[in-house]
């Protein structure tokens, strides 16, 4: 029997699961993984290999989950990358498409198959009333919109966010409804090296935004043409302050930094839940300051804006103490 693991953000996984037991009864092999407010990547990865392991065909494995590119899918797909042959995700699930899952299971034994099957009822099961609100369905068009890539001109950076997870659902989403990019660029030269989560990347992006993972020389580089990107809206995403830093001393103008989440790590300090920082990280800041940079320090559009200064007070005092 194929295995399904449901994956969210927060505990809405728990609560579908626990819905489609009340109209199709108890699954075996079925499995709820939560990532909770004060988790990281790292957690939800374990989370899922122990799900995976629990059952007894781990050849066939269907991931139903909440949001393509947000944490949970991007965890999915790194693992997935290892299977996909065998196995399959669907995102963004709703409860029509986990039951016609359970139902698909008794007569087919391929993720993928179900994968393919459980679409149209997952759409199908977005219904409204009045009736009349019901979106009508869309004549096919003769031709896409003209792409306005290669346009005279240089990129308008909408966005430049500092976050260590990158390309996740805060960014895939909330971000991106609001700074409305044409392109997200992942600007770091370790992950420009690292061909799976490059692909992974570029896989999470959502909807009519493409995504490019370039090292810093490169950016800088694109930063100066002006012959190729008019009309382009970037929003450029750093591992890292040291990497924001070497951009814009190489010359790509960004006038204001966005502070998302840095990891924590051996030897850093974390003054509050998302942001940690070791002396180099504090000296990197001051070197940005004094280029005139700006921060906004705000996990999603929708966040009051943190005071950067306090918090690197805070993060220098909590160094100092473990001298």
């Amino acid at each position: 029997m194929v295995g399904i693991i449901i994956a969210s953000h927060g505990e809405f996984a728990n609560g579908i699961l626990q819905s489609g037991s009340m109209i199709f009864g108890d699954q075996k092999d079925v499995k709820a993984v939560t990532l909770k407010p004060s988790e990281g990547p790292d957690d939800i990865k374990g989370k899922l290999e122990d799900a995976v392991a629990s059952f007894e065909n781990q050849d066939e494995v269907l991931f139903l989950v909440d949001l393509w590119g947000g944490t949970p899918f991007n965890q999915v797909n790194g693992l997935f990358e290892a299977h996909k042959d065998k196995w399959a995700i669907v995102a963004g699930l709703n409860l029509p498409m986990l039951i016609e899952a359970y139902a698909s299971r008794m007569s087919m034994n391929s993720a993928r198959d179900i994968a393919a099957h459980i679409i149209e009822t997952g759409v199908e099961g977005i219904k409204v009333r009045p009736e009349e609100l019901q979106p009508k369905e869309k004549a096919p068009q003769a031709s896409a919109k003209p792409s306005n890539a290669g346009a005279p001109g240089k990129f308008e950076y909408v966005l430049a966010r500092i976050d260590s997870r990158l390309l996740h659902g805060q960014v895939a989403t909330g971000w991106t409804k609001a700074v409305n990019p044409t392109r997200i660029i992942v600007v770091s030269d370790n992950v420009a090296k690292d061909e799976l989560r490059t692909t992974m990347i570029k896989q999470a992006a959502p909807s009519g935004v493409k995504a490019h993972v370039v090292p810093v020389d490169q950016m800088i580089k694109l930063a100066k043409d002006d012959k190729h990107f008019g009309g382009q809206r970037a929003l450029l995403l750093f591992e890292t302050p040291q990497d924001a830093l070497r951009a814009i001393e190489g010359g790509v103008p960004l006038k204001t930094l966005n502070i998302g989440s840095m990891s924590h790590s051996v030897g850093k300090v974390q003054p509050n839940k998302v942001l940690a920082f070791d002396q180099d990280d504090i000296d990197t800041f001051a070197k940005l300051k004094d280029l005139g940079v700006t921060f906004d320090v705000r996990k999603v559009p929708t966040d009051a804006k943190d005071n950067m200064d306090d918090i690197l007070k805070k993060a220098e005092n909590e160094l100092q103490k473990q001298k």
